[in-house]
């Protein structure tokens, strides 16, 4: 990455969010749950699955916290009311942990017992380092009581990786890997473009190698055929594995991958709270950050 563009990507928070907001519609299905069946709807006409989620984190009131687990709850039967092929996906922020582990634990229990209820599926998705171990903690506990119809997610950056997959090898997990999205410090996270590639492949093969179920999650092509390669070399069927990608990015890649015979999920989020996610997902790609804050010196001009 160029230094302009390291620039650029620390100066988006100073960008005003309307301005944002024009850039990251692509990556948001909507405000509300009626707008992520809509997207969803055009996912499943081509071939594709769907993961939601609801915009939001780092929740400090209990209310906050409860809300987001009602609509939690609603998604599930929404999802089967609407015969979507989808499931869900949370974070644990929104959900309690920067109140305290044991309101998370308890609202995600109540959303995994759902899941199961319902036959569907609960990811737990991974935040920044700090939230790491609590977050396993939670995911071994739902998953001694709600088995396969629970995941979790880990980060190829992360230098704790491999560790982490040997510890969760005997629960055969049900894994999404992708290549992390925070800003971590030098001393938690690996910053080479190769060196994460390699771990994030590394990781896959290992846990496939051990009968885990695995999301593969990546825009990147290198990485994506390195998925294919392993399932390839390792003699895997559909039900074993799918590619997972993010709305509104790469739609030619998403259809090279359900053309080659693959299953591929498409993370699908909704809500008012966007515009922290948005600054990741351009923060990830620096054309279009580039072009974000170039829109908005150029309206300082005028």
């Amino acid at each position: 990455m160029s230094i302009f563009d390291q620039l650029v990507i620390h100066g988006l928070p100073l960008v005003p969010k309307f301005i944002v907001g024009r850039f990251a519609r692509p990556y948001v299905a909507g405000a509300h749950m009626e707008d992520a069946v809509a997207a969803i709807r055009t996912i499943m006409a081509e071939g594709a699955m769907a993961t939601i989620d609801i915009l939001g984190e780092e929740v400090e009131e209990p209310a906050k916290a409860e809300e987001a687990t009602l609509e939690y709850l609603e998604i599930f039967d929404t999802i089967e009311e609407e015969g979507l092929d989808a499931n869900v996906s949370i974070k644990p922020t929104m959900l309690g942990l920067k109140i305290d582990e044991a309101t998370c634990a308890e609202n995600v229990k109540r959303i995994a017992a759902r899941a199961e209820e319902r036959g569907n599926f609960l990811r737990i998705d991974m935040e920044d380092y700090t939230t790491t171990d609590a977050t396993l903690r939670i995911y071994k506990e739902m998953h001694a009581r709600h088995g396969s119809h629970v995941g979790v997610v880990l980060q190829a950056y992360m230098r704790r990786n491999n560790a982490d997959i040997a510890a969760l090898l005997e629960l055969k997990p049900n894994i999404r890997m992708c290549k992390g999205i925070y800003r971590e410090p030098r001393a938690v996270a690996w910053s080479g473009f190769e060196t994460i590639q390699e771990n994030f492949i590394y990781g896959v093969e290992k846990l496939m190698s051990n009968g885990a179920y695995v999301g593969i999650a990546t825009h990147d092509p290198h990485l994506v055929w390195a998925g294919m390669a392993l399932v390839d070399r390792l003699g895997l069927g559909p039900e074993s594995y799918e590619f997972q990608m993010l709305y509104g990015v790469d739609p030619e890649l998403r259809k090279i991958i359900i053309d080659g015979g693959h299953r591929l999920r498409v993370y699908v989020p909704y809500g008012r709270d966007w515009y922290p996610y948005s600054i990741r997902r351009l923060r990830e790609n620096p054309t279009i950050a580039r072009n974000v804050v170039m829109t908005m010196l150029g309206r300082q001009k005028r």
